[in-house]
Parts: structure tokens; C-alpha cells; sequence
């Protein structure tokens, strides 16, 4: 009794020992897949098809920014008067000097409505990580967090209270300002829809009112209205969506007047913003747009390249296919007698490109297992 509980107790502890999975079509991996091979043919259909797509594409994205009208102008160190050139910092700090610039722009084309007005800054970096974070989303949103500027250092409290809108990047909003005439006639410049529409609705509270804004000491950029809640606040709404990129434009307004050839167009600026204590930029830009936006040539230039590219490879391809192909030595279930005379005749029948029995071109999928019919492989 003993050696047969010594041999069932051997037993049962091998059983338990045993790795072995249940077998199943899941383990053993036989269970019905899409295994696609890229033949020549497929590969040769794939660029084809990626090169008459992206070539249309491509020519129509560089025609439509083509009509684009843009005009830019660099005003910041033609606003200086010349008795501040080498002080520019000097200039801009001081509140006696005249900060109004008059610059005059010739239009090349006609601009048709809208004409939208950006201004463009260098060298400035809104997505540095301090100057990122400090703001307070729930402050903007609603009044009840008027006090959370934990995350607003250092603009968050003055002597009178907390800041509404508190942080760096509400601190540091853009204050220089455009009027525009053609032939001594003032055009209107439209603030209307120029934030995205989530914005008003959901980031900015209709209850949320600026409070002890640009109060302090040092003051960074324009000041707002206490009487308009935020969510109205057109030109801090697009301030607020900091730029990844130290070059960007902000939607300033729009002219909603068509602008004629050869119109000279009076822009009185008010060059407030100080870019020149670190070396920033200020340009003033004026475009139409298309159905891709502003002016960019390089979205209709990646698109033809691409296309063009593949068409290349797919015309390579096909003449390499046709007058140079590959062909594959199938010897398939030759055991090792017949494999050795088939060895013996390796210059007259493998060396043969056209061999009916054995040789293929490359492509042919009719000796992959899985087309065969025969049973997977079990691992064990």
C-alpha cells in the first residue's frame, strides 16, 4: 500500500508540475487570421493610390494659398524716435514719450472681406513652464474661486485683495493698438468672433469681473475694463491660449470693407509693449484667408512631395518588376536522396528562370502553410 501511495503521490505532484497549457485553438495560435503579403503588385497599388490622392490635394492646397493676400510690417524699430534709437528701453519705459507711430502700407491686391488683423511677436516664449502656470482656470470661470490664485505667483494678491485675472500670463497681456484709414476714411475694426466659441462659453464667466488688474507697482501690458465680465473680454480671451511656438500670431480684429489695389492704408499704432528688453519683435499683420486658412505654402509643397515621391516609387517598381524580376528556388518536400540529386543538376534546372516545377516569381503565396489546407503546429 505504501509504494502505491509513494507512486500516486509521484504522480499527482508531475501532474501539478506540468507547464502544459489546456489545449485550445486560442494557445496553440489556430485560430482563423488576416495575414495580408505585400506582393509586388499590392506594393505597387498602394503607392499608385497614395500619389493620385495626395497630388490633387497637394496642387489644390497651393493654389488656394496662393490667392492669399499678407501683408507684413515690422514696425517696432521704425516706431523709435531717433533720439532713442540706442535706448530703446529707455524709450518704451518712459511715460513722457510719444508712443504713436504712423506707418502707411500700399495693398499689392485686392483684399476682400473680412481682412483679418494679427499681430505677431518673436522671441517670445509663452510655453515656458513657470509662465504657463501661472494662471487660475477656476478663477476665470467662475466668481466663487476668486480667491484661488494659489497657482498665480507672484501676481496674485495687491494690498486691496486678490487679482481677477491673476497670473503672468493675464499680467503680460498685449497692449499696442491699430486704427486703420483709406484716403482719410476711418475703418471699423470688428472685435466680433475672433476667440474660439468654447472660450466664452465654457472657460470664461459671464460673473467674473477684472478686480485690482494692473494695480500694482510694475505693470505688464494693457489694463481691462471693470465693467466687462470676462467673458467678453475678446482680445484677453485670445491672449489666454498660450502660443507652443516663440513666433506666433493673435487675432487682433477684423475689417469687414474690401481693400483695393494699390490702397494706401493709414495705420496709427500705439506701440505700448515692451519687446525690446528682450530682444522680442512686433509686426503687424494684415491677410485674407481660404479654405485653408492663411497663407501657407509648405502644407500644398509636403502633400505634392509625398505624392510625387510615391508615384516615383510605384513607376520604379512596376519596370523593375517587369523587366528584371525576382525569382525563388521552391524546393519544397525534397528529402535528403532526391535533394542530393537534384543538387547534381543545380546548373541545368535551378539556374533556369522559367522552370515551371521549381521556380516562382516572387509573390506567389500558393506554398505558404497557411495556404496549404494542412493542420498549424502544436506548441508543446
Amino acid at each position: 500500500m505504501d509504494a502505491k501511495d509513494g507512486a500516486s503521490d509521484l504522480t499527482s505532484s508531475t501532474k501539478k508540475k506540468s507547464r502544459r497549457p489546456k489545449y485550445s485553438q486560442f494557445t496553440q495560435q489556430e485560430l482563423p487570421a488576416c495575414k495580408p503579403i505585400l506582393t509586388p503588385a499590392w506594393v505597387i497599388l498602394i503607392f499608385v493610390a497614395i500619389g493620385i490622392v495626395f497630388l490633387p490635394i497637394g496642387f489644390a492646397s497651393l493654389f488656394a494659398s496662393e490667392h492669399v493676400v499678407e501683408i507684413v510690417d515690422h514696425y517696432d524699430k521704425d516706431c523709435v524716435p531717433p533720439n532713442y534709437v540706442d535706448n530703446k528701453l529707455a524709450y518704451i519705459q518712459s511715460s513722457k514719450t510719444n508712443k504713436t507711430c504712423i506707418r502707411r502700407v500700399t495693398i499689392p491686391k485686392q483684399m476682400k472681406s473680412p481682412v483679418y488683423i494679427y499681430y505677431q511677436l518673436d522671441h517670445f516664449y509663452q510655453n515656458h513652464r513657470r509662465y504657463v502656470k501661472s494662471r487660475s482656470d477656476g478663477q476665470l470661470r467662475s466668481k466663487s474661486n476668486e480667491k484661488k490664485t494659489d497657482t498665480c505667483a507672484p501676481e496674485r494678491y495687491t494690498a486691496n485683495g486678490a487679482i481677477v485675472p491673476c497670473g503672468l500670463v493675464a499680467w503680460s497681456l498685449f497692449n499696442d493698438t491699430y486704427k486703420f484709414s483709406v484716403n482719410n476714411k476711418q475703418l471699423g475694426v470688428s472685435k466680433k468672433d475672433i476667440t474660439w466659441k468654447s472660450d466664452p462659453k465654457k472657460k470664461f464667466g459671464s460673473d467674473v469681473y477684472p478686480k485690482n488688474f494692473q494695480s500694482g507697482g510694475l505693470i505688464g501690458g494693457a489694463k481691462l475694463n471693470s465693467s466687462i465680465p470676462l467673458s467678453e473680454q475678446e482680445d484677453l480671451m485670445v491672449w489666454m491660449r498660450t502660443s507652443a511656438l516663440p513666433t506666433f500670431r493673435k487675432l487682433y480684429g477684423k475689417i469687414e470693407a474690401d481693400l483695393e489695389a494699390d490702397d494706401v492704408v493709414t495705420v496709427t499704432i500705439e506701440n505700448n509693449y515692451n519687446t525690446y528688453i528682450f530682444g522680442g519683435n512686433k509686426k503687424l499683420v494684415l491677410s485674407t484667408a481660404s479654405w485653408i486658412g492663411g497663407k501657407n505654402c509648405l502644407l500644398g509643397i509636403a502633400y505634392l512631395t509625398v505624392g510625387g515621391l510615391c508615384l516615383f516609387l510605384a513607376i520604379s517598381f512596376l519596370l523593375l518588376y517587369l523587366f528584371k524580376p525576382r525569382y525563388v528556388n521552391w524546393l519544397v518536400g525534397l528529402t535528403a536522396d532526391n535533394y542530393s540529386v537534384v543538387s547534381m543538376f543545380k546548373r541545368d534546372v535551378l539556374e533556369k528562370k522559367n522552370s515551371p516545377v521549381l521556380c516562382r516569381p516572387l509573390g506567389d503565396t500558393s506554398y505558404l502553410s497557411w495556404n496549404k489546407g494542412g493542420p498549424g503546429g502544436h506548441i508543446y
